[in-house]
């Protein structure tokens, strides 16, 4: 069977179940640590994941780090839960071979424990990369472009193959925008913006959508960063992308989770938006190299590696639906001057109230607005 290049352009018939896994948890904004397996056949799909997460095998400091991410998981499952792990999962003579396991691919019987020891690897890397950029003098300004280089080298690159892309544009909220976000919210927290750096992209026709999504899920991002509970999907269905499939039958039966899944789910509402407003957007923890701002640890057990992690905000939609996205109680207008006032009730409960109204004073903006 001829394997498949990840980083091509690959319509929804040609997609493999791996790919199809990892659309599903994008679309419904869930989390690879309610997953059973993984979908890797040979170490090269391994050395690319590595790769989306800012792993080189042939670094030997990354292997390194690897290897230590992988003693932390050990040791906290053998210590608080007593799991017998398997010497071949707990040390692998190839880190890759670690995937494979839990991928089926090699050694069927390590699948479960070795599943098992990358959810716990998956958070340890996370918890140890906020802890770097904690420690690390880095200025949040300095760290957007740097996401921003790398997405738009990717833009670049995918205009140049011909992808099916009429718009890749991103933009990063203003002080002023962000303040009004924290108060619109119930929960004011700083934490709780996750679109301060977005992108938008724009298909020719719906039916692009998911391939597309897919492509930045095997080139971009890691698909198992992407944020847990912060998908807003009013525009794709997974079970019709799945019917697509020639062998949709088949594929069904292989799933993680049952089809029905999505059904029983209330999917995240954005209370100023209009009922016939459609578009994908998602959430991801994009992996960033910080060499030149870490310094040699004074020991190996101090070492926290070179990736952080930065928020990114996704926002995929065809040009149909883009355009009918900006007409009538649909449009940004409207759905910044409803996110304002609910502002200004919050802020003025029993005080003054400005007699301006919201929007009195227009100021021209550049480019296609967002969300």
């Amino acid at each position: 069977m001829k394997r498949l290049d990840p980083a091509e352009y690959r319509p929804v018939d040609r997609m493999s179940l791996g790919d199809l896994e990892a659309l599903r948890l994008i679309l419904r904004g869930g989390s690879v640590i309610d997953w059973r397996r993984l979908h890797f056949e040979t170490p090269e799909e391994v050395d690319g994941f590595l790769g989306q997460n800012l792993f080189s095998l042939d670094d030997p400091r990354d292997e390194a780090r690897l290897r230590a991410i992988l003693g932390q998981a050990v040791e906290y499952l053998r210590g608080a839960f007593g799991y017998r792990v398997a010497a071949q999962v707990a040390d692998p003579a190839d880190v890759r071979d670690l995937f494979l396991f839990a991928s089926g691919a090699k050694e069927p019987r390590h699948r479960r424990i070795a599943c098992v020891v990358l959810k716990c690897m998956h958070v340890v890397h996370h918890l140890e990369a906020r802890e770097l950029l904690f420690r690390t003098p880095i200025r949040e300004a300095d760290l957007s472009e740097m996401v921003d280089r790398r997405v738009m080298a990717e833009a670049k690159r995918m205009a140049h193959l011909g992808f099916p892309v009429v718009e890749f544009s991103g933009n990063v909220k203003t002080r002023a925008s962000l303040i009004t976000k924290l108060i619109s919210k119930r929960e004011s927290v700083a934490a709780q913006v996750f679109d301060r750096v977005r992108y938008r992209i724009v298909t020719p026709r719906p039916d692009q959508v998911a391939p597309v999504v897919r492509h930045l899920a095997s080139t971009l991002f890691p698909f198992n960063y992407v944020v847990p509970g912060q998908t807003q999907n009013s525009l794709l269905r997974f079970r019709q992308i799945v019917g697509l499939h020639p062998r949709a039958d088949d594929l069904v039966q292989q799933l993680q989770a049952p089809l029905e899944l999505e059904a029983g789910e209330t999917a995240p509402f954005n209370e100023f938006s209009a009922e016939g407003y459609k578009v994908l957007n998602f959430v991801v923890d994009l992996p960033v190299r910080i060499d030149a701002f870490v310094k040699p640890p004074a020991s190996p057990a101090e070492d926290l590696g070179r990736v952080v992690f930065s928020l990114v905000e996704f926002q995929v939609v065809d040009a149909a639906t883009a355009r009918a996205n900006e007409v009538g109680e649909a449009s940004h207008e409207r759905y910044k001057k409803r996110q304002v006032m609910k502002v200004l009730r919050r802020l003025s409960r029993g005080l003054v109230v400005p007699k301006k109204a919201p929007g009195a004073r227009k100021k021209k903006r550049r480019g296609r607005p967002q969300r």
